[in-house]
């Protein structure tokens, strides 16, 4: 059985496989600078408390400013809301979804190394008002979540187009057309 093991472990190391956020960082991001541009900034937002802890736990070295050896992602227009999904019979709303929208960009220097985009994750929730302190406790439960769901979904996307640069879109001067 051991043997079998064994062999089973080693068939899979020799494939590439890796466990959840074991695979080597791309060369781009073993240095980071995460910038978070908020209007009014109180504290540091979760999804950039979330995506440097993800940085930091696969070797990362976040930074607390920005150079020219450093990968930038810049995080903007942080968009948190809520919306009703359906009313009851007395006209009160009973269900919600809690919508979270980042854009990002991530560049080194002046060349911009992933297309600026955006991330939108939601999840829907159904409201009691007689348990009113509980519903809003999952509210922030699921605004958590989502905040952590953003920052995997933007390491995935940053690991997909910086491992495989041939299947990505071209590199583009900051503020300029892709090059030919």
């Amino acid at each position: 059985m051991r043997v079998l093991f064994a062999l089973a472990v080693l068939l899979l190391s020799a494939c590439g496989f890796h466990l959840a956020g074991q695979a080597p960082l791309p060369e781009g991001l073993r240095k980071v600078y995460i910038d978070t541009v908020t209007p009014y900034k109180v504290g540091e937002p979760p999804l950039e408390a979330q995506l440097r802890a993800i940085l930091q736990r696969r070797g990362a070295q976040v930074l607390a400013s920005a150079n020219d050896e450093a990968t930038t992602i810049r995080l903007s227009n942080l968009d948190e809301r809520r919306e009703v999904l359906s009313l009851g019979t007395d006209g009160k709303a009973v269900e919600f979804r809690v919508i979270t929208r980042v854009h990002y960009e991530v560049f080194r220097g002046t060349q911009t190394l992933i297309l600026p985009g955006d991330l939108v994750a939601s999840r829907d929730y159904s409201f009691e008002p007689s348990q009113l302190l509980a519903k809003e406790a999952e509210e922030l439960r699921l605004r958590s979540f989502i905040q952590s769901e953003l920052a995997e979904l933007l390491m995935l996307r940053l690991d997909a187009t910086l491992t495989h640069p041939a299947t990505a879109a071209p590199a583009v001067p900051a503020g300029g057309a892709p090059a030919p």
